[in-house]
């Protein structure tokens, strides 16, 4: 400081000394980027206004969530009611969050920059994008139960909420990131909320799964049209080649996959449509750990009905193979968007402990296992799996002759007509191979002739002579032909 003083008067300006102190007064020099604190100072004012708006923002959700109540309790007598609170709701709240946010700014912002100042204020005062949106009813019923839920926490549940709204905030901010890097905040929030659980606040283990499971409900349901499917990512393009994938093996039976499953017992068909539907409905849920759910009663499903076919506990060697059929015959929707979905953002505690994640294995290597499939997975000549793939035939194919005698005729006709149109497709693939052929003699053949006549033409090459002036007739009047010999006259002999 002494040094900065002698440079000072040196170059003939003037430092005053006052200037430099800590404006709390505490005889210390304070830092510019401290906004003229010192730094002890600094850390208790700021250490202030941090938990002072924690207090805050903890009192404003306890009031929004009365204010919920009380407006849902009022909309049942009229809907001009209903309205008018809604309207008083919603402009209380964006006063509370606008008078918040002002505070704080006003505390850390410098006296001395005006211009700064009423910068920060209006930009304060204009409404946030995030309050202008109007939520859906799935994000305000689990913002709802997670406020509930955190009230059974207390002390701990003021510092979560807190957190989570500041995670949120962040990622907000964190838009332009990879889909990766977001995906590494999430995990690092998860693992730093339950080490803070476990080792600050004390929490049981018990208490502590349910806290996460419940946070990351909150969070995702937030985020999930941000981090599902994301442009920046080939999310899409994945899901739309493992469908065209599942669509052209639609002909792969269950004895070809060795599945364990009998169809035609009806409580094994309910179990496989069951199955069936909870894989599909996968992709209709936003959070991670209900998508993990509906994996786990597929394939639950799936262990049932391989235990009734079977009259025995269904074993791992049983299961995988019946996941990949059902998958196979379900065709999920965006299924590898989900994968990683879950992959990403889930909390990693399921996914690497419990049948959750046992399970969400086994889908990946099924996945997996359909985008390698071959003829030597089902045992097949590359010939036969060809043509099943292009559909020239199916082994799912039966002959009218096979048909017992209830069979309806529509069933019949429909086999009919598939062989039809199968032999049609042969004669037409063979017809435009003949074409084909045709098409490359003719063009050999012009090549051929081409060469032939370029090569005599070089042999025997044309040479074009000169005219020859034309002979005049020995009868015509030539002036240059006048020496000739006059024509010969007859003459008369007598005899």
């Amino acid at each position: 400081r002494k040094k900065m003083s002698l440079k000072s008067e040196r170059r003939g300006i003037h430092v005053d000394q006052s200037e430099l102190l800590c404006k709390k007064g505490c005889g210390y020099y304070g830092n510019p980027a401290w906004q003229g604190f010192c730094s002890k100072c600094w850390r208790e004012e700021y250490h202030k206004a941090r938990q002072k708006q924690i207090q805050e923002d903890w009192e404003l959700a306890e009031r929004l969530q009365r204010e919920e109540e009380e407006a849902y309790a009022s909309s049942q007598s009229t809907q001009g009611a209903q309205s008018l609170t809604f309207s008083k709701f919603e402009e209380k709240k964006t006063n509370e969050k606008t008078r918040k946010v002002t505070t704080v700014k006003k505390f850390f912002t410098a006296s001395s920059r005006t211009g700064a100042k009423k910068a920060e204020i209006q930009e304060a005062k204009a409404p946030s994008p995030s309050i202008n949106r109007q939520a859906s009813i799935e994000t305000d019923r689990v913002s709802k139960e997670f406020i509930e839920f955190l009230k059974t926490y207390h002390k701990p549940g003021q510092d979560i909420y807190k957190q989570c709204k500041l995670f949120l905030d962040t990622m907000n901010h964190k838009r332009d990131l990879s889909i990766e890097e977001q995906s590494e905040c999430a995990q690092d929030f998860y693992q730093n909320v339950a080490e803070k659980l476990q080792t600050r606040w004390k929490v049981s283990p018990e208490k502590v799964e349910k806290a996460m499971d419940q946070i990351e409900k909150y969070i995702m349901t937030r985020q999930y049209k941000y981090v599902f499917c994301p442009e920046t990512t080939d999310d899409e393009k994945k899901d739309l080649a493992v469908q065209k994938r599942i669509r052209a093996l639609h002909w792969v039976t269950p004895q070809m996959l060795c599945v364990p499953v009998n169809e035609e017992i009806p409580e094994v068909s309910d179990m496989v449509v069951k199955a069936i539907t909870d894989i599909i409905e996968m992709d209709s849920k936003r959070v991670p750990r209900d998508k993990l759910a509906c994996i786990t009663k597929c394939s639950k499903h799936i262990f049932n009905a391989i235990k009734i076919t079977k009259n025995e506990p269904a074993s791992a060697d049983d299961f995988l193979p019946t996941l990949i059929y059902i998958v196979l015959k379900g065709n999920p929707p965006r299924l590898q968007s989900n994968i990683q979905y879950i992959t990403r953002f889930c909390n990693p505690s399921r996914l690497m402990t419990g049948e959750d994640g046992y399970y969400f294995t086994n889908l990946c290597c099924a996945v997996a296992f359909i985008e390698k499939l071959d003829a030597q997975s089902l045992n097949l000549s590359q010939e036969d799996f060809d043509r099943f793939m292009t559909g020239q035939t199916s082994p799912k194919k039966q002959e009218s002759d096979s048909f017992s005698p209830d069979v309806c005729l529509g069933v019949k006709q429909m086999y009919k007509n598939l062989d039809l149109l199968s032999q049609l497709n042969e004669r037409q693939e063979r017809i435009v191979s003949e074409a084909k052929k045709l098409e490359k003699d003719l063009i050999d053949w012009t090549g051929g002739i081409a060469k032939e006549v370029h090569d005599i033409v070089e042999k025997y090459p044309l040479e074009i002579k000169p005219k020859n002036q034309a002979l005049a007739a020995i009868d015509s009047e030539n002036v240059e032909n006048d020496k000739l010999p006059p024509p010969l006259q007859p003459q008369v002999y007598a005899g």
